[in-house]
């Protein structure tokens, strides 16, 4: 989830039992699901409430689509795919086989 591994997370389990102590870990550990489904609920709040006021037309949105990174890669494969598909084929023309030499042409050089 986090990059986190099983060690690792045997190890901060281990780390907190002692500095916490088995008498509070299992309140620490309740108080922090709370956090975390509260969290969660607040997030699927706030899209509930982007879906509604933008519309029917954005009724698949997501948060994660918001995310800048996810945009600028959305817009510049487009165009990429776009440009593939605009480029012209050259008659003649034909990509190189694997360990295919380019045609050499002694007068040209």
């Amino acid at each position: 989830m986090f990059g986190v591994g099983l060690s690792e997370l045997a190890v901060i389990a281990l780390v907190a039992m002692i500095v916490l102590g088995p008498d509070k870990l299992p309140e620490v550990a309740r108080q922090a699901g709370q956090m975390v489904r509260q969290l969660r609920r607040m997030a699927n709040t706030a899209r509930d409430d982007l879906r509604t006021e933008l519309g029917p037309e954005y009724a698949d949105l997501e948060l994660r689509d918001l995310d800048p990174r996810v945009i600028v890669r959305k817009h510049v494969m487009e165009a990429l795919a776009e440009e593939e598909e605009s480029k012209p084929q050259r008659a003649g023309m034909r990509p190189l086989a694997p360990g295919e030499l380019p045609p050499y042409d002694a007068d040209a050089t």
